[in-house]
């Protein structure tokens, strides 16, 4: 286990080399990174890589996405404080902590009971009070708490699930990573104007599948 300035300098170096560096520019989003600490959302005997620019292996098979993926894609959002966010794929609970930071509300869904279970835990312990869980399939959204202003997906689709896209907001962002899988993905965002779906491309990323447990 790192000591606390240890851990404070590879906090910021990772704000420093791995952000900045790479294009994170969105102040709010940086100030989000920094002030969340990533070592309480990693297991125990990986919490001296919580900063390390990689992703890394939490339970049911899973990952914590690397800090530039989930800065990237807060980033993308274009969140200004006042908006309902609903995120697909909660994993241990650091993405929706760092987007707790950035919006009003976080609707979180996880589909596998251990993670659902530990994550809600580490998030009201943690105080983050903002921030819903549900224990759900995520491709389904959650429709009694729509329409949300932004909806971002931490696992790979092949296609873009239609009741995500039903769910989101006039002018609502929806961040996505959609393509085959082993192959790399592209990062996707669709802004819904007029009742239609702007899409942008935004680089290619790798992500877990978003799949149904056994």
């Amino acid at each position: 286990m790192l000591s606390e300035d240890r851990l404070l300098a590879a906090k910021q170096r990772m704000l420093d080399q791995h952000l900045r560096a790479r294009g994170i520019t969105d102040e709010r989003v940086l100030a989000a990174m920094e002030r969340v600490p990533r070592e309480e959302f990693v297991p125990a005997p990986l919490r001296g890589h919580a900063y390390d620019d990689r992703a890394l292996p939490v339970e049911c098979g899973q990952t914590i996405s690397q800090p530039y993926t989930v800065a990237f894609m807060a980033q993308a959002a274009r969140l200004q404080g006042h908006e309902r966010v609903l995120e697909i794929g909660t994993g241990s609970g650091y993405g929706a902590a760092v987007l707790s930071q950035l919006a009003s509300e976080v609707c979180t869904i996880e589909r596998w009971p251990d993670l659902y279970d530990s994550a809600t835990q580490r998030l009201e312990r943690l105080g983050f009070r903002n921030v819903v869980t549900k224990l759900g399939d995520g491709s389904l959204g959650w429709p009694e708490e729509s329409p949300f202003e932004a909806i971002i997906v931490t696992a790979a689709a092949e296609q873009l699930p239609h009741a995500l896209r039903d769910q989101l907001a006039e002018g609502g962002r929806l961040i996505i990573p959609i393509g085959e899988l082993g192959e790399g993905q592209t990062m996707f965002r669709f802004t819904r104007r007029n009742d239609q779906l702007v899409e942008e491309r935004l680089g290619l990323f790798s992500f877990v599948p978003l799949v149904c447990p056994p």
